[in-house]
């Protein structure tokens, strides 16, 4: 299905960009979202959030991984086993109605977060479980895969939870995990054939604007709780839409 952009798809494609890359985020699942409410197919909607998710998930690693925050003791148990797992999720094609299902269920997850973001200026610090890691990382690779995202809107929450990371080391951690995810799920989804928009080129384009601005303003942790809590209430339009379309 072929979609001409509009200024304000644009404005939104933007956006999301900006407040996902600002936390360590591709965007995936707001990219999802907007394409959702506008429409697009299942099967441009994976390939588009994973490709998107790459170059912005890679702008924002750049600028975290410069701040010192990166821990690679941290990242590397939960990448082992998430890139198989993600590229064996790429592999797998769900019909399109139970796809919407699991996608709109699946979104109300960021949503909620936005609106209730789990940054906490007292966090504890607790040792790294490396098999509690490793299937972490197969879970969420795995459910990245399937429905085309990288998995950092659940990884990020998760880390702190679980004492692991602060907010800067989970944003930092999280971007390169959507980065090596977002490529293996693409990866998988080669063999089934990849279906892009025709304005793919311009997409990008824009997401990259949007995510080099954000990861910038990001490192400086500036307040953004009314952008992102009417992103929520986009991420739940798109949510409703999906599972009682």
């Amino acid at each position: 299905m072929e979609h001409d952009l509009s200024f304000l798809f644009c404005a939104l494609l933007m956006l999301v960009a900006f407040l996902y890359s600002s936390v360590g985020h591709g965007g995936a699942s707001g990219y999802l979202a907007l394409m959702a409410l506008y429409e697009f197919t299942p099967e441009v909607m994976r390939p588009t959030a994973l490709l998107l998710n790459i170059f912005v998930s890679a702008i924002a690693f750049t600028s975290y991984f410069k701040s010192g925050s990166f821990s690679w003791k941290l990242f590397l148990p939960l990448a082992i086993t998430a890139v198989p797992a993600a590229y064996i999720g790429g592999l797998i094609t769900p019909p399109t109605m139970l796809y919407k299902q699991l996608l709109g269920a699946f979104l109300i997850i960021p949503a909620i977060r936005f609106i209730f973001p789990s940054e906490s200026p007292n966090v504890r610090r607790n040792e790294l479980n490396i098999y509690l890691a490793l299937l972490m990382g197969a879970g969420i690779g795995l459910v990245s895969g399937v429905l085309g995202i990288g998995g950092g809107i659940i990884l990020s929450p998760l880390l702190i939870m679980l004492g692991w990371s602060d907010v800067k080391q989970a944003a930092a951690v999280s971007s390169l995990f959507i980065l090596v995810n977002s490529i293996a799920g693409l990866t998988g989804r080669l063999q089934q054939g990849l279906n892009f928009s025709p304005d793919m080129v311009i997409m990008v384009g824009i997401a990259l604007v949007g995510g080099a601005c954000g990861s910038y303003f990001g490192a400086f942790r500036f307040n953004q709780k009314t952008l992102k809590i009417c992103l929520s209430v986009v991420l739940f339009i798109a949510s409703l839409k999906l599972l009682f379309s």
